[in-house]
């Protein structure tokens, strides 16, 4: 058997989407992903495929994961095609009284009384996390992401990739975050969800070190600077090595080498389809642009501190969009003069940017208009729900995000 060939730079995409299951009447979580995998299936199962998509199960029984079934070549028409998979969940979810519901994070669920760990296959990593960690809090049980994964066939496209990658992940909270509600209240933060992410793994800070990833860009640097270090740290705690795998890494940007790709993990899940794959457009066309040098030289690049580019991240967190950047290499290596900029203004000048080359559809394009005008999700959540909201005010407002998924239209207060 021959070995399968890796595709290179922007050549395929892989992309994942976290859907939580909620009762349809009280929003209430429903942890029933084995039962609804099985009434697709036929048979109890982790995985169902469905053509050139596929749905699998997560850490806990209350979310479900939509992707590709393997990379696929364009991006194009493909928000419909995980409408049409998040159509056939609820059509299987409604006699059940259950739905799906986007976003980065449940508004109100207790994760220390109702979180349920999947208990079938694939359990002992599960548990093995569960031991270390205890999964039971947000950052494990409550959160929910869409993750982009970009190809690379060689150690050059690897280290040209990622050193994109490590330039526009402080910028990704402005526009995808999508969490602002915890616990039933407005927490102060736009993407709750990577701020309690980037602090559930303190017992070994090595595995998400400080989210950014290290200036590294040969599988070797990798090896050496972050799998190594994360590997020994984790040893302790993982007698079995069930652990010291790729996946323990929990940086923003993941390095898969075991299948030539880099997952990007900061995007909050959206309201629906559309407004994710509008936002990955935008991402990949903005990484095109870095990796052919467009912006600024592939050494600039390089050169980016990573605590430069980790505090941006975290102050997005917070001010999303209105965050400031004040280092002005890093503004250089975006491809900027200015000495101050902020984020919004940054994601307005490169959505120009790749607007001139007409390579959107113009869905997308009104889309990322919407978004770019209005604010992130989280923003326009806040504008919709005011600064201290009722529970029953946040479930009239999630119920609103439940139909934007199933209508697949953008949330617009």
């Amino acid at each position: 058997m021959s070995p399968v060939k890796k595709l290179g730079l922007f050549a395929g995409f892989g992309l994942e989407m976290e859907y939580m299951l909620v009762d349809r009447e009280t929003l209430e979580i429903l942890p029933i992903a084995d039962q609804v995998l099985q009434a697709e299936a036929g048979e109890l199962t982790s995985d169902v495929e469905r053509g050139d998509m596929a749905w699998s199960n997560e850490l806990v029984m209350h979310v479900l994961e939509l992707k590709t079934n393997g990379p696929t070549t364009t991006l194009h028409g493909l928000h419909q095609k995980f409408h049409q998979q998040v159509t056939r969940i609820n059509e299987l979810l409604a006699p059940m009284n259950g739905m799906l519901l986007p976003t980065g994070a449940h508004p109100f669920m207790d994760p220390f009384t109702e979180t349920r760990l999947w208990p079938h296959d694939s359990s002992e990593i599960y548990e093995a996390y569960n031991k270390v960690f205890n999964c039971q809090g947000h950052g494990w049980a409550n959160l929910q992401s869409t993750h982009l994964n970009l190809p690379f066939s060689n150690d050059e496209e690897f280290g040209r990739l990622h050193a994109a990658i490590r330039l526009i992940l402080p910028l990704l909270p402005g526009i995808c975050a999508a969490s602002p509600v915890l616990d039933g209240k407005v927490t102060g933060f736009l993407d709750t969800r990577l701020e309690v992410y980037r602090k559930n793994q303190q017992k070994v800070p090595q595995i998400a070190g400080a989210v950014v990833p290290e200036a590294v860009f040969t599988q070797q640097h990798y090896q050496e600077q972050i799998f190594e270090p994360m590997f020994r740290a984790i040893a302790p705690f993982d007698p079995d090595g069930i652990l010291q795998e790729e996946f323990l890494n929990s940086r923003g940007a993941i390095a898969r080498f075991s299948r030539g790709a880099i997952e990007i993990r900061v995007i909050d899940n959206q309201e629906c389809p559309l407004a994710d794959v509008a936002l990955v457009s935008l991402i990949v066309e903005v990484l095109k642009m870095l990796v052919s040098e467009e912006r600024s030289s592939y050494e600039e690049q390089q050169k980016i501190d990573t605590a430069s580019l980790a505090s941006v991240f975290v102050q997005s967190l917070e001010k999303g969009r209105k965050t400031e950047i004040l280092d002005t290499s890093y503004l250089q290596a975006l491809g900027f003069s200015e000495k101050t900029k902020t984020v919004a203004d940054v994601w307005q000048a490169l959505w120009e940017k790749v607007q001139q080359k007409g390579v959107l559809d113009a869905e997308i394009n009104t889309a990322l208009e919407q978004i770019l005008q209005q604010g992130c999700l989280a923003e326009r959540l806040l504008q919709a729900l005011g600064s201290s909201p009722t529970l029953e005010e946040i479930k009239t407002i999630y119920r609103k995000l439940s139909n934007c998924l199933s209508e697949n239209n953008l949330f617009l207060p």
